[in-house]
C-alpha cells in the first residue's frame, strides 16, 4: 500500500477531527519511531504521554499474547485474578490514603468518574476547575476543560462547573459555595502550556477542602507513572480525595483509573465499564509498573528532565520567552506561533507537539538517552536561532 493509498483511505473514510501531519508512522522501538518510507525520529511526543516506558516492550508484548490466549474480557460483575493482583499493586504504589480503583478506558473516562462520584458522595453539584485546564472531551470532562474551541460546538455545557485562574488561591476561594463537591486540577497543566503548579497554593486548596467538606481531584492523565520525576505527580503537591490515571497505565494499551480515599461513596451498579479492568489491559498495567519501578523511570525522569531543561535553558534565542517544566515534561514558550516549529523539528527527525499556540511541549519515553537528548537540543538550538 502506497503512501497516498493510506492517506486516501483515512481521508476518505473517519471524521476529519485531527489537524493531520504529513506523516505515516508505521514502527516504533525505544525512543524512535519510522515512517512508512524508514525514516527515523526521536520521538518527544510519545502519543501524548503514553509510552513512559518506550516503544515496542517484549515484556509487555508477551504479557498481552499470554493473556489473549488465556481470557482477554471479562466484566467486573466476575471476580478474576489478574485485575485483583494489578489492584493490589497500584494501591500499594499510590499514595497512602487512595484505598480503592475503579477502571475504566481513558483519562476522560476518568475524569468523567471522578466528577460522577464526587456529586455522589457529596450530595452536591458543583465543580471547580482551572482555566487553561484539560481534563478530556466527554462531556463532563469537557464541562471542565477550558477552551472555547474544545466546548463551543457543544453548549450548553454541564451546569454548575466554575473556571478560575490557576495558581490563584484567593480567586479560588471567592468562588467557593455550600454547593461545591469537588475542585480538580492538574499539577502540571500539559494541553494548558506546561505550566507547573505552586506547592503552597495546592497546600491552601487542600487546607481548603478539608475545612469545607470538598474533595479534592488530581488529574494526573498526563503526569502519571514517572512523568514528573516521582511516580504521581501529587507526591511533589499535596495528597488527593480522587487521583485520575490512564495513559502510560498500560504500557500503550488503553486504560485508565480512579484512585479513591475511603470518603468516596458510589451506589452499586450506578457507574460501571464494560471494558474496565479486562484482564489483556491488566495484565499489560501489571508488566508496565514493573518496568518503571524496576528501571527506576521515576529517579531517571527526575534526572535527564533536569539535563533537558539545563539544555533548553541554554539556548540563546530571541524567539523564546520561557522554558519550563518538571521532570520530563517540558515546555518552551515562544513569542511567537509555535506550529512553523513543530513542523521544522519534524523535517529534522524530532517529533513534539503543541500546548497552546505558542508553546512547544516535550514529552519522551522515559527510557530516552542522554546522547538523545543531546541530538534533540542541537536541532531545537538550529530550529529556533
Amino acid at each position: 500500500m502506497t503512501s497516498l493509498d493510506i492517506k486516501g483511505l483515512e481521508d476518505r473514510y473517519e471524521l476529519p477531527v485531527y489537524p493531520r501531519r504529513n506523516l505515516i508512522l508505521v514502527r516504533g522501538k525505544g525512543a524512535r519511531l519510522y515512517d512508512d518510507q524508514g525514516r527515523e525520529y526521536i520521538d518527544c511526543a510519545s502519543n501524548v504521554g503514553v509510552s513512559n516506558i518506550g516503544h515496542a516492550r517484549e515484556e509487555v508484548a508477551k504479557a498481552i499474547y499470554e493473556q489473549y490466549l488465556t481470557l482477554s474480557n471479562c466484566y467486573g460483575l466476575f471476580y478474576n485474578p489478574v485485575r485483583a493482583m494489578l489492584s493490589e499493586r497500584l494501591i500499594s504504589l499510590s499514595p497512602q490514603g487512595l484505598k480503592r480503583v475503579f477502571y475504566c478506558n481513558s483519562g476522560a473516562e476518568a475524569i468523567e468518574g471522578a466528577i460522577k462520584f464526587a456529586r455522589a458522595t457529596t450530595g452536591k453539584t458543583e465543580i471547580i476547575a482551572a482555566m487553561r485546564g484539560f481534563h478530556g472531551k466527554t462531556f463532563g470532562a469537557l464541562a471542565a476543560t477550558w477552551g472555547e474551541e474544545y466546548r463551543k460546538p457543544f453548549i450548553p455545557m454541564m451546569p454548575g462547573t466554575k473556571h478560575v485562574p490557576f495558581n490563584n488561591f484567593e480567586k479560588l476561594s471567592e468562588v467557593v459555595s455550600e454547593e461545591t463537591a469537588a475542585i480538580l486540577l492538574e499539577p502540571v497543566q500539559g494541553e494548558g502550556g506546561v505550566r507547573v503548579g505552586d506547592k503552597p497554593y495546592f497546600e491552601k486548596v487542600r487546607r481548603l477542602c478539608r475545612e469545607r467538606g470538598i474533595l479534592l481531584i488530581l488529574d494526573e492523565v498526563q503526569t502519571g507513572f514517572g512523568r514528573t520525576g516521582t511516580l504521581f505527580a501529587c507526591e511533589q503537591f499535596v495528597e488527593p480525595d480522587m487521583l485520575c490515571v490512564a495513559k502510560s497505565l498500560a504500557g500503550g494499551i488503553p486504560m485508565g483509573a480512579v484512585l479513591c480515599s475511603n470518603a468516596i461513596r458510589v451506589p452499586v451498579k450506578s457507574h460501571t465499564s464494560t471494558f474496565g479492568g479486562n484482564p489483556l489491559a491488566c495484565a499489560a498495567a501489571l508488566v508496565s509498573l514493573e518496568i518503571i519501578v524496576r528501571e527506576r523511570l521515576p529517579e531517571r525522569a527526575k534526572e535527564l528532565g533536569e539535563y533537558f531543561l539545563n539544555g533548553l535553558r541554554a539556548i540563546q534565542s530571541d524567539k523564546i520567552r520561557e522554558v519550563r517544566g518538571l521532570g520530563l515534561m517540558l515546555g518552551i514558550e515562544l513569542k511567537e506561533k509555535a506550529g512553523p516549529y513543530v513542523q521544522k523539528l519534524m523535517d529534522r527527525g524530532i517529533l513534539v507537539l503543541l500546548a497552546g499556540p505558542t508553546v512547544i511541549r516535550l514529552l519522551p519515553p522515559l527510557i530516552i538517552t542522554a546522547e538523545e537528548i543531546d541530538r534533540v537540543l542541537s536541532v531545537m538550538k538550529e530550529a529556533l536561532i
